[in-house]
């Protein structure tokens, strides 16, 4: 006999019951919204590295836990009178709907707009509508709205979209890359001039233009770092195989077995390919 399929209403009742202070789950029970935050960032990030990896069955599974971050903070808002999940989804629906006049005729779910937006006509509504709840929510500066936690490289990248919907931006990708050189010129003079202080401010500034080159190929900064992280954990692991296949340790190597090892494991990399 076929299993039956849970639904939302079952998830929201297995979250009602892990809090039960009666019958519940202790640690569950514990929880508060400050302290599962950590778990819902990790759990972003898992979600995250499954779809790199494209392995959906896992991808499945860690949306399944996402959304169990959702179901968890829900039911603490219910259970202080914030809000319940309900809440969350009205506030998601009316959100989507009002930022999607070019699909949804006159704010109605089923209503339809015959007259299709090009891309460039939907990003300009959006911005305006999005500038709009900014004014209505007291925060009429453009960059007012950019959560201060995103992480480093996601926030500089928005910032910078922001700005640039102004006209507060560089020409191309080349003038930028001018920028970057700028930039690390300048950080060579901090550097020289050994004060801890401006090569801080310098490195930032290196990072900032970094990420504003990536925006400008079209490319988002932190996939592109997290690449580039996964190609030297690649590159690392081939040369820490190399080392231990010679019975030679890693840390007992000069510059040059360094080097040798890290163009074999660039050559075993392009092999793999």
């Amino acid at each position: 006999m076929e299993q039956q399929q849970y639904a939302v209403n079952d998830l929201l009742r297995v979250m009602e019951r892990l809090r039960d202070p009666q019958t519940g789950c202790p640690w569950d029970i514990r929880q508060t919204f400050t302290s599962i935050v950590p778990s819902t960032l990790e759990e972003c990030y898992e979600l995250a590295e499954a779809i790199e990896r494209e392995d959906f069955p896992h991808v499945a599974e860690e949306l399944g836990d996402v959304l169990f971050q959702v179901i968890f903070y829900a039911q603490l808002g219910r259970e202080r009178d914030f809000f319940s999940f309900n809440t969350v989804v009205h506030k998601l629906v009316e959100k989507l709907v009002r930022r999607h006049p070019h699909v949804f005729a006159n704010g109605d779910i089923e209503g339809v707009v015959h007259e299709r937006s090009t891309v460039d006509e939907v990003k300009h509504s959006w911005e305006a509508i999005k500038q709009s709840e900014r004014d209505a929510k007291a925060q009429p500066g453009i960059l007012a709205d950019v959560p201060v936690a995103l992480p480093a490289l996601p926030r500089a990248q928005k910032l910078q979209k922001r700005a640039a919907q102004v006209n507060f931006d560089w020409v191309d990708a080349t003038a930028v890359l001018d920028k970057v050189q700028e930039e690390i010129d300048e950080l060579r003079e901090a550097m020289a001039a050994r004060v801890a202080s401006d090569i801080n401010e310098e490195m930032g500034d290196v990072l900032f233009s970094c990420v504003n080159l990536a925006r400008h190929l079209g490319l988002d900064a932190e996939s592109s770092l997290r690449s580039a992280s996964a190609k030297f954990e690649q590159r690392f692991g081939h040369m820490e195989s190399v080392a231990t296949t010679n019975d030679t340790p890693l840390a007992g190597m000069d510059q040059g077995q360094f080097d040798s090892l890290w163009e074999q494991a660039k050559r075993a990399g392009l092999r793999q390919r």
